[in-house]
């Protein structure tokens, strides 16, 4: 069973970076779209980035465009979210997952039916 852990956390102040990391174990991520999750309280769930390890493509959501990169370090099974110019806005919780969908955009813009989800790193972003 696909076990997925987040790290990598934190206040920072707008305009800062933080990286996330998603470790991966029980099995290879090989063949599956993982992707980074937010939810903010009172908003819904939202795929900010995934990335298709059959394909390499990646989708990112339109506000975080230019400023978040979505990598995978195959030999570490470890995909990690690099988040820069940070807003207030992208403050969240931020979830890990990964599935078996066709596309990267499918899981992270359909959003439903993923199977292994982490407990969520949270990432607060204020002066």
């Amino acid at each position: 069973q696909l076990q997925l852990v987040e790290s990598g956390g934190g206040l920072v102040q707008p305009g800062g970076s933080l990286r996330l990391s998603c470790a991966a174990s029980g099995m290879s991520l090989d063949d599956l779209v993982i992707g980074w999750f937010r939810q903010a309280p009172g908003k819904e769930r939202e795929g900010v980035s995934c990335i298709s390890t059959r394909d390499g493509r990646w989708y990112y959501t339109d506000s975080v465009k230019d400023r978040f990169t979505i990598s995978r370090d195959n030999a570490k099974n470890t995909v990690y979210l690099e988040m820069n110019s940070l807003k207030p806005e992208d403050a969240a919780v931020y979830y890990c997952a990964a599935g078996v969908f066709g596309t990267s955009q499918d899981m992270c813009v359909i959003g439903t039916d993923i199977p292994s989800w982490g407990q969520g790193t949270q990432v607060t972003v204020s002066s």
